[in-house]
C-alpha cells in the first residue's frame, strides 16, 4: 500500500466545492475521500477504515496534485479543528476540491469523539460551519440534500443516546471536557450544540430507529426532511448501532461524524476485512514518546510510564517564556538514555496547572510556545535515531508531524481503538529510510499505552 505523492495543480476547470483545479488522478477512482480537522483524528479515522478492510492512505494537508496510490480511501488531515471557522472551511473546500479530483465517491468530515472545536467568537465552534460549507458545495450531487452527525464511538465510551454524548458513563460536560483549556464542553445534548453553529435545521434520529435498522432510519431521514430537517444527530450506543446505520448512509454525498461510522461503510463498497491493509515494514531504531495532552487519559499514562520506572522529563512552560531552550535541555537528557529503552518528554499538567500556566502567558501563547518546543524535540529524537515515536495529544500531534516534514502515512495495525501504528518518510531520518509513528488523540489508550504500544510493532 502506497500513499499520495504530492504533485503540482493542473491549471483548468475548477472542481465544484473549493477554489483550486487539481489534475484528476490517473489510477482507479476514490471510493471515500475523508476531510479530518486534526492530524490524530485522521489516524483515528483511518485505523477503522483499516480494520474494516479498506486500503488507505493519510496526507497530511492537501496534496498538490494528483493520487497516484491504488487505494480505497484517502484521509486528508487537517489542523482545522482549533481554527475561526472561516479558515477552517476554507482548508475543508480546499480538501474537498482535491478529493472530488480524485473522484470520491462519498465524503466523510470526521471530528473528534467529543465533538468540540474551536470555542472562540460568537460561532462557538467549527463542525457546524464547516458541515453547512460542504453541504452548499455538494448540493446539488446526488444524496447532497441531507446529513448526519454522531461523535460515537463505543470501543472508546463514545455513546449517543436521546442526542446526548456520553464519555464512558457520564454525560460530557461531567466528563473532564468541560476543563479543556483549548475546547471546553459545558452542554452533552448535541441537537442544541449543533444547532448553535449552523442556519440549517437540525433533527435526531433516536435509539429506537436505530435500533430497527437501514429501513426504519431511512424513513426517519425522510420524515425529518418533510419537516425542512437537513442535519441529523444519530443515537448510537454500540457496534451493531453504527453497523445497522451504515447501509443507511449508501447513496449519501456527505457524512460527518467521529471515526466510529466508518466501520459500517466499506461493506456499502462491497469491502471485507482483511489482515493485508495494515501491513507495515518491520519496526527499528529507538524508541520515544512526546506528550502535549493535558487529557485524564494522557495523564494517567504520563503517570504509568512513570511508575514502571522509565526515565520522563518534564517541560515547564514558563522556563519557555523566560528564554531557556528546554528543546535543546530535553535532547541532551535524552541522549544518553534512548539505548536503554523509550524515553519520555511531556508537558501534560493537571487542569489546574495549565490555567495558572494560561493565566501568566496566555492562553494561545502557552500552548504556541509548548508545541513549538515539543516539535523541536521530536525532530531531535528523529535526528538521533529515534525510529518508533508515539506523540500525544491533536495539537501536539500536528506540530511534531510538521517539523518532521511529513507529507503522507501508511496506516498499520491498532495499538488501541482509535490509535494505528503508521509508517512515514521524513527528512529527519536522513539516509536512513522512515520511521514508525503513532498520533494518540489525548482522551484515547489505556493506562498503560506508552509501554505497550512498542510491544506491538513487529
Amino acid at each position: 500500500m502506497t500513499a499520495a505523492a504530492p504533485c503540482r495543480p493542473k491549471q483548468g476547470a475548477v472542481p465544484s466545492g473549493g477554489s483550486a483545479a487539481y489534475e484528476v488522478a490517473s489510477v482507479g477512482a476514490l471510493l471515500l475521500g475523508c476531510i479530518a480537522d486534526d492530524f490524530t483524528g485522521a489516524t483515528d479515522l483511518a485505523n477503522n477504515l483499516v480494520r474494516a478492510g479498506m486500503r488507505v492512505a493519510q496526507t497530511i494537508g492537501v496534496p498538490e496534485g494528483p493520487l497516484d496510490a491504488d487505494v480505497d480511501a484517502v484521509v486528508v488531515a487537517l489542523k482545522s479543528r482549533t481554527i475561526a471557522p472561516a479558515d477552517a472551511i476554507e482548508q475543508s473546500l480546499e480538501a474537498l476540491t482535491w478529493l472530488q479530483a480524485q473522484g470520491a465517491r462519498q465524503i466523510y468530515f470526521k471530528y473528534c469523539s467529543t465533538f468540540d472545536s474551536t470555542f472562540s467568537g460568537p460561532v462557538r465552534g467549527n463542525i457546524g460551519p464547516v458541515t453547512e460549507a460542504l453541504m452548499d458545495a455538494l448540493a446539488d450531487a446526488p444524496g447532497g440534500d441531507f446529513t448526519i452527525a454522531t461523535p460515537a464511538f463505543p470501543d472508546n465510551g463514545r455513546t449517543v443516546f436521546k442526542g446526548h454524548l456520553f464519555v464512558g458513563e457520564v454525560l460530557l460536560n461531567e466528563s473532564g471536557m468541560q476543563n479543556h483549556p483549548l475546547t471546553p464542553m459545558s452542554d452533552p445534548n448535541l441537537v442544541r450544540v449543533l444547532q448553535a453553529q449552523m442556519t440549517r435545521k437540525v433533527g435526531l434520529i433516536d435509539h429506537r430507529a436505530v435500533a430497527q435498522g437501514e429501513a426504519a432510519i431511512r424513513a426517519r431521514m425522510e420524515e425529518l426532511k418533510s419537516q425542512g430537517i437537513q442535519v441529523a444527530i444519530v443515537d448510537a450506543v454500540s457496534n451493531d448501532d453504527l453497523l445497522r446505520l451504515g447501509p443507511a448512509l449508501k447513496g449519501i454525498a456527505l457524512v460527518t461524524a467521529g471515526s466510529g461510522v466508518a466501520i459500517g461503510l466499506p461493506a456499502n463498497f462491497g469491502i471485507a476485512p482483511s489482515m493485508q491493509a495494515s501491513a507495515l515494514p518491520a519496526a527499528r531504531g529507538l524508541q520515544a514518546v512526546v506528550s502535549g495532552s493535558c487529557s485524564l487519559a494522557t495523564q494517567r499514562q504520563v503517570h504509568h510510564f512513570m511508575q514502571s520506572g522509565r526515565p520522563a522529563l518534564g517541560i515547564d512552560p514558563l522556563r519557555i517564556a523566560a528564554g531557556v531552550d528546554v528543546a535543546a535541555e530535553a535532547l541532551d537528557w535524552a541522549q544518553p538514555l534512548l539505548a536503554d529503552g523509550p524515553v519520555l518528554v511531556y508537558s501534560t499538567a493537571d487542569p489546574g496547572a495549565v490555567k495558572s500556566v494560561q493565566g501568566q502567558l496566555g492562553v494561545e501563547d502557552a500552548g504556541a510556545m509548548v508545541e513549538r518546543a515539543l516539535s523541536r524535540i521530536a525532530r531531535g529524537l528523529v535526528e538521533r535515531g529515534v525510529r518508533q515515536l508515539v506523540v500525544a495529544g491533536g495539537e501536539t500531534s500536528g506540530a511534531c508531524v510538521q517539523a518532521l516534514e511529513i507529507a503522507q502515512m501508511r496506516i498499520g495495525p491498532q495499538i488501541d481503538p482509535g490509535v494505528p501504528w503508521c509508517h512515514a518518510l521524513s527528512p529527519a531520518c536522513g539516509s536512513g529510510g522512515g520511521l514508525h509513528l503513532t498520533l494518540k488523540s489525548g482522551n484515547f489508550g489505556t493506562d498503560d499505552f506508552f509501554s505497550k504500544a512498542f510491544t506491538l510493532l513487529p
